[in-house]
């Protein structure tokens, strides 16, 4: 029997695909299937059903998965252990993050890719929810409530939202002085359906709303909800630590500042397993380390801001 047909068939039912087992271990998918196929011949059995949608392991294909993957696991992860001892740390890392990350990312990632040069980090941003497990990501920078329990977490923080809009816009329209007065606005809404959303919030009384608001610009981007509600299109509600710096620059405005949405996490997540590669906890501890200080420094500067724009107004 050739170890490489069952690790290759190991990989297979991980990743969900030919395609995607391909992709992690760096083979066409033609040359995955035909591996399996081999392996289906040697021990006389069928393991995979095939078909146009998605792979279906047969009875006896999850009979031999269950029997073989942790001592394919074990081999792995013991090779991978000693090819790094003592060695410099290489090879490709991928990972997922929302795109509004990816800017206030790439300063930090020049400084990491001078220090380690053979490590190659591929960054895919995307506002969807990557299945990071069978599209064969490392790690992955996600924001809310985790569904997948198998993930190994590490929590980086609670993160704020709030309300903004450009001087120009409050101007035109008026500046909401009641929670009651922003279903009346026009809004820059993010994943919204039909123009609508319900937006929740909370004020410094631990007071929870929700209201209703409708909008004529909606986006699946938030850095571009920001951009829009920079150029006056309306009200958004944006991630405190994106809104930051134009409110610090004068191109926003927050409104109704003592209203916020509070408890979204912000975590750096990786798939389950014992063994984690050197190039891939150097990457994290990166995002952890950045990310922990990003959102400290962004919470206490816009504190100092709501207390000096209340002692103007006071």
């Amino acid at each position: 029997m050739d170890y490489n047909h069952v690790a290759l068939f190991v990989s297979v039912v991980k990743a969900g695909s030919f395609t995607a087992a391909g992709r992690r271990v760096g083979l066409p998918k033609s040359s995955v299937s035909r591996s399996v196929a081999r392996l289906e011949q040697d021990l006389g059995v069928r393991l995979l059903e095939r078909t146009t949608r998605k792979l279906v392991l047969t009875a006896a294909g999850q009979a031999y998965y269950e029997s073989v993957r942790a001592a394919v696991n074990g081999i792995d992860e013991a090779d991978a252990a000693v090819r790094e001892l003592g060695a410099t740390p290489r090879g490709v890392v991928r990972v997922t993050a929302p795109p509004d990350l990816g800017v206030e990312l790439a300063a930090e990632l020049g400084k990491f890719v001078r220090k380690y040069p053979a490590i190659r980090i591929e960054f895919a941003l995307s506002s969807r929810t990557v299945d990071i497990v069978s599209e064969g990501f490392d790690l992955a920078i996600r924001a809310g409530k985790l569904d997948d329990s198998s993930l190994i977490v590490r929590r980086i923080g609670v993160t704020e939202a709030g309300l903004f809009a450009s001087g120009a816009y409050l101007r035109r329209h008026g500046r909401p002085k009641t929670y009651d007065e922003l279903a009346e606005h026009d809004w820059v809404l993010y994943q919204a359906r039909a123009g609508r959303a319900l937006i929740r919030l909370s004020n410094t009384d631990n007071v929870e709303r929700s209201v209703e608001v409708t909008g004529t610009l909606v986006a699946d981007d938030m850095a571009f909800c920001c951009a829009a509600a920079e150029a006056g299109i309306g009200i958004a509600h944006l991630p405190v630590t994106m809104a930051l710096e134009p409110v610090l620059a004068g191109r926003l405005e927050q409104v109704l500042p003592s209203w916020l949405t509070r408890g979204a996490t912000l975590n750096v997540v990786m798939p389950s397993g014992r063994y984690v590669p050197a190039r891939v906890a150097l990457v994290r501890d990166m995002l952890v380390d950045f990310l922990t200080r990003k959102l400290e420094q962004s919470q206490r500067q816009c504190g100092q801001h709501r207390a000096a724009r209340a002692a103007q107004r006071g």
